[in-house]
Formats: C-alpha cells, structure tokens, sequence
C-alpha cells in the first residue's frame, strides 16, 4: 500500500487516468468472461474437460457486445504506445529502443509463463504423462498467449503505423476498416484462410484509433489547428460519443441481425464465422459502439480517479494486469485439478439450477488460487515496467535494430506456432519444440539488447 501511495503520489499532472482504468477493466472482463462460460465435463476415460457454455446459451449472445472487450484493450494500448514512443523519440531514441522498452513489459511475464508451463510437462512427462494429455492441458493455459500475437504484432508495427497517422491521419484506420470487409468478403466466399489478414488489419484499426486520441489529448482543446492535424484528432465530445455509439449500434444490427455475421462477439462452438477470429466488420462495429461508451463515460471516470483510494486500486490492478491475463486459465487448470484429485468436482449440466449455482465459488476459488499466482509471479511484470532501455541509449546501430526486429519476429513467429498447433498434437513439452527454441532465442536477444548489448559498433 505504502508503494501504491507513493506512485499515487507521483502521477503527473496531465495524465490521462481514464486510459489506465480502461486497460484495467478491459483485463478483468477478459478473465470473468472466460471464468465464467467455461463448463466442466468428463470424457469416455472420466477425466476432467471443457469448453464454453456460450454454445448452447444462445440468449446470451447479445450480452457478447458488452463482455468482447479486447476492442477497449487496443484502443487504449494505441494511446499507451503513441504516448511512450513520442516521449521517446522527445529523449531523443530511436524505434529499436522503443521496442526494447515495450518487451520488457510484455515478453518478461510472458517467458515466465513459458517457461514454468514446459517445465511443469517435462515432469509430467518423466512421470510418465500422456503427451497428448500434456498438450492439451498447456494448450487450454496458453490460449491468452493467441491474444498475445495480434498484440506483439501491433507494437512491432506502432513506429511505421504512426508515421502513417501522422501523414494521412483518420484516412488510415478508413482503409483498414475496408481491408477488413475484403478478408470478410473472401473468407465468407471461400477458405477462411482468405480472411486471415484481418487479425493484422482488424485489430491495427483500432490501435490507430488510440492514436488519434492521444494526438487530441496531446494537442489540447486551445492548441492551433496546423495544416493536416485536425485529421489526426480523434473526436472526443459527448457529440461524437453519441454518433459513435449510435452509428457503431446500427451498423452492428445491421450486420448481425440483417446481414450474415453471426450475433456472438466471442467464438461460438459450430459457428461458420467467428466474429473475433479474425476480427470482423461486425467486431468493428462493436469497436465503434464501446468508443462511443468510452467518450461519454470519460468525465464521471476521470472525476472519480482523482480520488486517492479508485486511483490506487487502478494503479495496482496495472501494475500485474499482464500477469492476470497470461496466468487467468492456468489458475483454472489447477482449480480443476485440485478439486478432481480430492473428488469434489461438480460437472453441472450448462444453464442447469446446479450449474448458475456454482458459478459464484467457482469465481470465487479461481479468485483465491489466481491472487496466489499473481504473488508469485506478479513481481517480474511489476519490475519490468520500471525498465527503460531508451533512458539509457540514444539512437543504436543498425546492428541493434535488425537484431531487435529479430528477436520480436521470433517471439511471436513462436507464439504463433504454439497456437495454430492443435490442442491434441502428442507434445512431450505442451509447447511445440520449434516453437520454444523460437521463442527462447527471441527472448534471449532481446534480453541481451535491453541489458546493453549490441549498442556500440
């Protein structure tokens, strides 16, 4: 608490709190939900398995315009990005060491997760473990990690794709707003690898959006109108609120109701679309209806964080927001493995009396043994977000920066992998082996890069 206070303390001025509760709240929805739907079975061999209940709770569809809220989670990780980068550049760095910085908060906590889950099959393993088993239970633990790749992937790409909103501004997110009804187009026409290209256009979309809003934030309400930023200001009246919210809503009627997009925002078992993966014109327009929220909610929420205790709770929740994330479904498989091996695992038909019953000590034993893990690991993300590889180097070496580009390409060429294996390949290790030598040389270089290497020459 003393820490809390202190950082509490020392905020500056002119920060845009209502970004950091938003990144807070987007997380905490992200792990209820999945908590939440999750359904509890057995198979032929009676071991414990699960899927989501959204399948056959069709009324809850709707309800998934509200729960996707990973639209919330670029948007204001465009604000962050913009902000860092262009207080960077301020110091005079350059892009390589701003992708240092950035992997230092995101690659650290995410190669604890790694590397405790491959050690944890490899005993699994020597205990003689089913490899497909091992697999399956790593890959339910690492499905946040399928996340993780669009995310890398838009940071990677934050110094040309700003460089573009500072030239063409709101023109940006325009075309990749129309490249994603493209890929929808072809996807609903052919192979759903046709459309594969929107989880790259789709979610850049709304990480520009974050960069027009910070320009309007950095700019300020007096600031003079030079030639081409008007284009660049994201609008931020209750005025746009509205018509984002209203436009985004009918847009999104129109698409699921009239039009052949599925209703659900989140994957639904059976579905011949999926609206989230990749993102779609219906997941954009669901981005547009949450901006509207988000605009006309922003001066209650900023009122309410200049009060000392909200901005503290936000701080922290910050603080380990990443660890939350990864660590959300490995809590999960441990619950579920405590309970079976003491017995007392309930396995409720979905939507039964029995079933809502549980669904409050479910949340409530996934809160206790999350809170356990977040201690222990919470500390490596806390630490991380001290990290700042630019304070330190000025403009690199050409040598830096391809390694740099290297080691983020090899991270997430590793997540990728891990994710497009399937959940029922025979790995000894949970994580495909390519993929965690991939991963580990990636991390690797990186780590080097951050702690001062390559930096001369």
């Amino acid at each position: 608490m003393r820490r809390l206070r202190q950082l509490a303390e020392r905020t500056p001025p002119g920060r845009e709190r209502y970004v950091d509760l938003l990144r807070a709240l987007a997380i905490t929805m992200v792990v209820l939900g999945h908590w939440g739907v999750t359904v509890i079975e057995r198979d032929a061999a009676g071991r414990p398995t699960g899927h989501s209940a959204l399948g056959e709770l069709p009324w809850a569809y709707p309800l998934t315009w509200v729960a996707q809220v990973m639209p919330v989670f670029f948007l204001v990780g465009g604000y962050a990005n913009a902000a860092s980068l262009t207080r960077l550049r301020a110091r005079d760095g350059d892009a390589a060491g701003w992708l240092l910085d950035r992997s230092a908060r995101l690659v650290r906590p995410t190669s604890v997760l790694v590397l405790v889950l491959s050690a944890a099959a490899a005993v699994a393993r020597l205990l003689d473990a089913d490899p497909t088993r091992i697999r399956e239970v790593v890959w339910f633990a690492t499905i946040p990690l399928w996340f993780l790749v669009a995310y890398l992937a838009v940071v990677a790409l934050t110094p040309p794709m700003y460089a573009l909103h500072r030239r063409f501004g709101l023109a940006v997110p325009l075309v990749l707003v129309a490249l994603v009804g493209v890929g929808d187009l072809l996807r609903m026409t052919g192979p759903e690898q046709q459309g594969y290209g929107n989880y790259l256009f789709g979610w850049l979309a709304v990480h520009q959006l974050g960069f027009a809003w910070h320009d309007t934030r950095a700019a300020g309400p007096s600031a003079p109108d030079r030639p081409g930023v008007r284009r660049r200001r994201l609008p931020t009246s209750r005025r746009a609120g509205v018509v984002f919210l209203a436009v985004g809503l009918a847009a999104l009627l129109l698409l699921t109701v009239l039009g052949p997009w599925p209703v659900a925002m989140l994957h639904v078992p059976g579905e011949r679309l999926d609206n989230a993966a990749p993102p779609s014109l219906a997941l954009l327009a669901v981005a547009a209806t949450q901006l509207g929220l988000v605009l006309l909610l922003h001066g209650p929420a900023e009122r309410l964080l200049r009060r000392t205790g909200p901005w503290q709770l936000v701080i922290g929740v910050n603080l380990v927001v990443l660890t939350v994330f990864l660590w959300h479904l490995t809590a999960a498989v441990l619950l579920i493995g405590l309970l079976d091996a003491t017995g007392t695992l309930p396995t409720p038909a979905v939507g039964s009396a029995a079933w809502w019953a549980w669904r409050g000590p479910w949340l409530l034993l996934l809160a206790v043994v999350l809170a356990v893990l977040v201690a222990i690991f919470g500390p490596v993300e806390a630490r991380s977000a001290r990290h700042r590889t630019g304070r330190r180097a000025g403009r690199g070496t050409t040598t830096r920066t391809a390694l740099t580009v290297a080691g983020y390409a090899a991270v997430v060429a590793a997540l990728l992998i891990n994710s497009a294996t399937p959940a029922r390949a025979p790995e000894p290790l949970g994580t495909p082996v390519p993929a965690l030598l991939a991963y580990l040389a990636g991390a690797g270089v990186l780590r080097l890069l951050r702690s001062g290497w390559g930096t001369r020459g």
